[in-house]
């Protein structure tokens, strides 16, 4: 058994030894940018990107320990055979790519992914354009890799796959490989946290290319294979053109947006509310007990009647909110950095205007990418679960709000103005596990959900009441939307409009006017193009509308799973893609809000596939 644990052992280390020279390789090609950094910096990408290392390497080990098994039964040079060969193909096959990589990256601007193994099944088109020289040269290298390593794994691994005889005790030490099999699950997915690991995980630096060199291009390469998306256009309608056409006329710039703001440079603080539903919010016609602080400062702000989430989850709320890209139905444009980071942003956009910015959140910041997509937004300070207490990790996802918010209050004590800052909340997130007697009796999901969103309600009271006492209450504008839903009972169809209809709010001592209903359909999307109007920034954002333009359109469009939802002020259209018909299609022009529906989700699948 010692004999084949070391062999296991000294494999992994091969393979950790090959992706630290894939990494080193990357740098020393792309050297003209290496250049620009710090020998820290560069060191640091090496130990941040060792979680994909080793991700690499536990998925390379799944053969060598699953044959291990037999051969502990079956004696004989088969196992150190096959390791052999095994290995020598995937040293060919690692060294493809990280040498197509490294040579690629300049041109791309981002790491190997799956994509471009699609223009492979065209090979003469997809060498049409590299000269013979380039060609030469690249194939040159991958066979000088592929040589040194399988001389230096012949010379320093293979031999301690020698001799493995058969073993006393063959059913225990087959019991223990059995468990070290299915051990590997976590350096796969990275640990043992919520999260599994993702390209993000190892993201470090505000400097995008640091962040690209700790990516593993074989990890990545491996993953967008397994989880590839569509290369056409799955929603195609009809003719491209007359979507555009419809699109552009629904989001078309029309009349004066009213001003509500007394000032052109206010702070901006985005308070994003985990899973907060219109149907728990009295002032939209919900249940009036759940949150009695929102309730109240309504009458201080501006509520926004008849707004929507663009998809239904946390990663497609957050585009649609600080870059006004709406949420693809089967896709999410955060797990993929190389299109997110094409968007335009909110917090980019007013660092240009000197505004500082900062990242709240007290969760896991790797789940769903979330890291790369908070980098690339250009975040001066980001706070997660890692700059807590270990010790106030008393939920699944983090620290609960009221821990969240007494941090946040401390660091706004000094504040420079003018900010934007961004707080996600989490404790209303589903198992509803809160700190807090529950207000509400009962013990299915709902009365759970209830009292997780009264005590968020009641956290978020807390810190708006202490806001007001500050400096800089008086020139802030807080915007309080919720990413999405709460679905905690099955009579809630997931196409339904009522799981996406959500509550915006906007208030601060920045407002010029209160105790305003604007009943303007609207959804996440619009809240870039609202806010930048106010500001007096012309930015473009392709899909959004201004709902303080009493001119402007008036519908709200949101995407789930294979489907989407189009609603205006008089009907209702809800598509269902693998049905390859309608849902739900109800009130005068209805046929309008299908033809309009369609044609906004082909334009928008249109620009991510062409991010």
């Amino acid at each position: 058994m010692k004999k084949r644990l070391i062999a296991l052992g000294a494999y992994s280390l091969f393979w950790l030894a090959y992706f630290f020279f894939a990494r080193l390789f990357f740098i020393v090609m792309q050297y003209e940018s290496s250049l620009k950094n710090g020998a820290g910096e560069l060191l640091a990408t090496f130990i941040n990107g060792l979680k994909l290392d080793i991700s690499t390497a536990g998925y390379y080990m799944l053969i060598p320990l699953l044959l291990a098994i037999p051969g502990i039964w079956f004696s004989g040079n088969w196992y150190r055979f096959i390791i052999r060969w095994y290995t020598y193909t995937l040293i060919v096959f690692s060294s493809v790519i990280i040498v197509a990589d490294a040579n690629l990256y300049s041109y791309w601007g981002f790491r190997m992914d799956y994509t471009p193994v699609m223009y492979l099944k065209t090979p003469a088109e997809a060498m049409a354009s590299v000269s013979t020289l380039k060609a030469s040269g690249f194939f040159l290298t991958i066979l000088a890799v592929s040589a040194v390593f399988i001389f230096a794994y012949r010379r320093a691994v293979d031999k301690y796959f020698s001799g493995m005889e058969r073993v006393r005790g063959r059913l225990i030490i087959t019991l223990i490989f059995i468990v070290l099999l299915g051990s590997l699950i976590i350096p796969i997915r990275g640990g043992f946290g919520v999260a599994p690991i993702n390209a993000g995980s190892v993201y470090f630096s505000p400097k995008m290319f640091l962040n690209h060199t700790a990516v593993n291009a074989v990890w990545n390469v491996g993953t967008t294979a397994f989880t590839r998306k569509p290369v056409t256009n799955p929603y195609n309608f009809g003719d491209i053109g007359c979507a555009i056409e419809l699109v552009d006329s629904l989001i078309a710039v029309k009349g004066t947006p009213e001003k509500v703001l007394n000032t052109s440079v206010p702070n901006i603080l985005f308070l994003i509310l985990e899973s907060f539903s219109a149907y728990l919010i009295g002032p939209l016609g919900g249940d009036s007990l759940v949150t009695p602080n929102f309730n109240r400062y309504v009458k201080e702000g501006i509520l926004f009647s008849e707004f929507y989430a663009s998809g239904t989850r946390t990663d497609k709320a957050m585009p649609a909110i600080l870059n006004g890209y709406p949420a693809q139905p089967a896709q999410s444009i955060i797990k993929e950095p190389k299109k997110s980071q094409s968007l335009p942003g909110l917090v980019r956009i007013l660092a240009e205007k000197g505004y500082r910015s900062a990242f709240w959140y007290g969760g896991e910041i790797n789940f769903a990418n979330f890291n790369s997509f908070v980098i690339g937004s250009g975040f001066n300070t980001i706070i997660t679960k890692d700059n807590f207490d270990p010790g106030d990790f008393n939920s699944k996802w983090g620290v609960h709000d009221h821990k969240l918010f007494e941090a946040l209050k401390d660091s706004m004590e000094k504040v420079k103005e003018p900010f934007i800052s961004v707080v996600l909340t989490l404790s209303s997130h589903e198992p509803f596990d809160v700190p807090m007697e529950p207000v509400f009796v009962g013990r299915d999901n709902m009365i759970k959900y209830k009292n997780s969103v009264y005590y968020a309600d009641k956290c978020l009271g807390a810190f708006i009441d202490w806001a007001k006492t500050t400096g800089w209450w008086k020139n802030t504008l807080v915007i309080m939307v919720a990413d999405h839903c709460g679905r905690v009972s099955e009579d809630m169809p997931a196409h339904s409009p009522e799981l996406f209809k959500i509550p915006m709010l906007w208030t601060g001592g920045a407002l010029a006017r209160t105790g305003l209903k604007i009943s303007k359909h609207g959804d996440q999307t619009d809240i870039p193009v609202t806010l930048m109007n106010q500001l007096g920034l012309s930015v473009r954002f392709p899909f959004g509308k201004d709902l303080l333009s009493g001119e402007s359109s008036s519908f709200s469009f949101y995407t789930y799973n294979e489907g989407l939802g189009f609603i205006t002020d008089s009907s209702v259209y809800v598509y269902d893609h693998k049905m390859k018909g309608h849902l739900i299609k109800e009130g005068d022009g209805a046929d309008f809000a299908e033809k309009a529906g369609k044609a906004y989700l082909q334009v928008l699948f249109n620009d991510y596939l062409k991010r």
